[in-house]
């Protein structure tokens, strides 16, 4: 029996549609297979990488304070940072949950953040119930006093630590880890986890694409979207495609602001950081017509 086309149509809406995705392999499984599904085919243009903190002291000082019960909340705003946290716990012969004493309390900005503690036994106790972000966590958050510690990369926006010192905590921040330019040097680049594949089957396997090629595809019109992951990544996009114009679809507001301050254009702003906000997201930028949800 013959589909419909208008079935056809919303059920693989990004059908023809080749988008770049400007992630790693390891952190690209999830949103390559939703938009896969959605019928686009996908290529990775990796642009920033992650190595470990260069001041490991600190990091190690902050972490046994954690274990001992120092900190009254542990905020978290990175999945990389979660496994960064949970590598230090393996190193003290112990699993992420296990380490945590109960009584602190913990805080996640972002579903992949959240899946990733629990996937590691952490209960979480916080997220924003808005935008998923800095300004979504302290829009919800209470005043009150007590110590908390703030893992995070290197260039980290200062904005989550002021909001929850203004909300009368005592916060203690960390280096985590560095963000540099894809690749970082082998001896020092955090080994990453694979995310998993949430719909349960085999992600397809999404072609790695260079810099130089990328700027060709773009140029002739072979891209049809390119989806950036965070403030960093549309940095190095307008270091590498310099008065090139592409369509943008960003993660966050915080990437569209970055976007803004670069006067690059964005076509779509996810409102769902998750794969299917992602795929929404990418939908409107290249089909606006069309209105349907992502698969």
């Amino acid at each position: 029996m013959d589909v419909p086309l208008a079935q056809q149509e919303a059920d693989r809406p990004l059908a023809g549609a080749r988008v770049l995705v400007t992630r790693s392999p390891e952190r690209s499984t999830g949103l390559v297979s939703a938009l896969s599904a959605a019928g686009a085919s996908v290529v990775l243009l990796p642009l920033i990488d992650f190595e470990r903190a260069a001041d490991q002291h600190a990091l190690d000082v902050a972490c046994d304070a954690l274990g001992a019960g120092a900190y009254s909340w542990l905020v978290l705003s990175s999945a990389t940072t979660v496994q960064v946290l949970a590598a230090k716990a393996a190193e003290r012969g112990l699993t992420l949950g296990s380490w945590l004493p109960a009584a602190t309390r913990v805080a996640a900005i972002g579903p992949a953040t959240r899946r990733l503690l629990e996937a590691n036994g952490v209960r979480v106790d916080r997220v924003p119930s808005g935008d998923q972000s800095a300004a979504g966590l302290l829009a919800d958050w209470p005043a009150g006093t007590g110590s908390l510690l703030l893992p995070q990369a290197d260039i980290a926006a200062s904005r989550l630590a002021i909001g929850l010192r203004a909300a009368g905590h005592d916060v203690t921040v960390v280096t985590a880890y560095r963000t540099v330019d894809f690749p970082a040097a082998p001896e020092r680049r955090l080994h990453m986890i694979a995310e998993a594949d949430h719909d349960g089957g085999k992600a397809p396997v999404a072609p790695l694409i260079t810099p130089g090629s990328a700027a060709v595809e773009i140029a002739k019109g072979r891209i049809s979207a390119v989806l950036a992951a965070s403030p960093s990544a549309v940095r190095r996009l307008a270091e590498l495609l310099p008065d090139q114009p592409f369509v943008l679809v960003a993660i966050g507001r915080s990437t569209a602001d970055q976007a803004a301050a670069l006067q690059v254009p964005v076509a779509a702003v996810a409102a769902d950081p998750s794969p299917a906000g992602l795929v929404a997201a990418v939908i409107a930028a290249v089909r606006p017509g069309l209105s349907c949800a992502p698969p």
